[in-house]
């Protein structure tokens, strides 16, 4: 059973930072694209970024130069910094093993085969 477990979600201040961590388990050789969607309330869940082992890691134009995505084997971190009200979301990590990198469709939410439970970011203002 593929799981993705999601932490480090929280309540910050405006230009605060924060660290959010995806563990994979599960998948016998592991994912090879990994990537963090947010949904706000009364908002469709949004592409954040998508990393793979090889080729480019794609990011969102409303998150690029804020946050930095990283992987190992199993783990993918979110480090974001210089945060704002409207990140505030919750942050769902997700998975897709039939690929090798992400491409220009990353943000299409069909493409990625398993999703995490989500962890709740709060910017305060």
């Amino acid at each position: 059973q593929v799981q993705l477990v999601e932490s480090g979600g929280g309540v910050v201040q405006a230009g605060g930072s924060l660290r959010l961590s995806c563990t994979a388990s599960g998948l016998t050789d592991g994912p090879t694209v990994m990537g963090w969607f947010r949904q706000a309330p009364g908002k469709e869940r949004e592409g954040v970024t998508c990393i793979s082992w090889t080729g480019p890691t794609y990011y969102a134009d409303s998150v690029k130069d804020r946050v930095f995505f990283s992987r190992d084997e199993n783990t993918a971190t979110l480090q974001m910094s210089s945060l704002k009200p409207d990140d505030t979301a919750i942050y769902y990590c997700a998975a897709n093993s039939a690929t090798t990198r992400c491409s220009g469709s990353w943000s299409n939410r069909g493409m990625w085969h398993y999703w995490g439970q989500g962890t709740q970011v709060t910017v305060s203002s």
